[in-house]
């Protein structure tokens, strides 16, 4: 039996049922109709049957998500997001194709070699003539808006992500806490992020 496939419309979301290694999700590709980056927003459940669900913003890490890279805690944060979201039972991660805070792949190493030769985080994005953080979060605000979400319940550490929400028209309800991943290798990282980059967490955890 032949099945008919419409042609691919990119002006609405692509949708697919993924089973993972923490359970079953919805599985929703957008393309930003700005600059044509493809992003996912994962989703468990009804997001309109709660009031603000739980809700993970997770920017692309390809050393952490895929090569379990000890130098960030990014990696553990989006498996506990997974996590926590299947345990809720409804909610969503938005995961943004802004790889390196931004600032691409190939820049993201260099910054990574200046790490290793003395630099923090920061300022080897500094070095390399880049800013210390360029993403933005208009589409996650837009993707979470169109399955009709208009409040959550973050999952973050970082206070720009609500601020980013926020201008978009998303309410934030509630941030919660997001630790994960925290040990030896990246304690600088996450030093960095706490006292120059305004992120809420504790180091004295690692």
């Amino acid at each position: 039996m032949a099945i008919s496939i419409e042609p691919s419309n990119q002006t609405v979301p692509a949708q697919a049922v993924l089973p993972t290694a923490f359970g079953t999700f919805n599985l929703h590709a957008f393309v930003d109709p700005k600059d044509g980056a493809e992003h996912a927003l994962l989703t468990v459940g009804d997001l309109t049957s709660a009031e603000a669900p739980l809700v993970r913003i997770h920017s692309e890490c390809l050393t952490g998500d895929a090569f379990g890279s000890l130098k960030c805690d990014c990696g553990p944060q989006l498996q506990l997001a997974m996590r926590t979201i299947q345990e809720a039972g409804v909610g969503a991660i938005v995961y943004l194709r802004q790889e390196g805070r931004g600032i691409g792949l190939f820049a993201k190493v260099q910054a990574y070699h200046l790490q290793d030769l003395g630099y923090d985080t920061l300022d080897a994005n500094l070095a390399l003539g880049l800013p210390a953080d360029a993403r933005t979060y208009e589409m996650a605000a837009s993707m979470l808006q169109e399955l009709g979400v208009r409040r959550v319940r973050l999952m973050t550490n970082n206070p720009l992500k609500r601020k980013g929400l926020s201008e978009h028209g998303i309410h934030v309800e509630d941030r919660i806490q997001h630790l994960a991943g925290l040990g030896k290798h990246n304690i600088r990282y996450l030093e960095t992020k706490a006292e120059r980059m305004g992120h809420l967490l504790s180091t004295q955890e690692v």
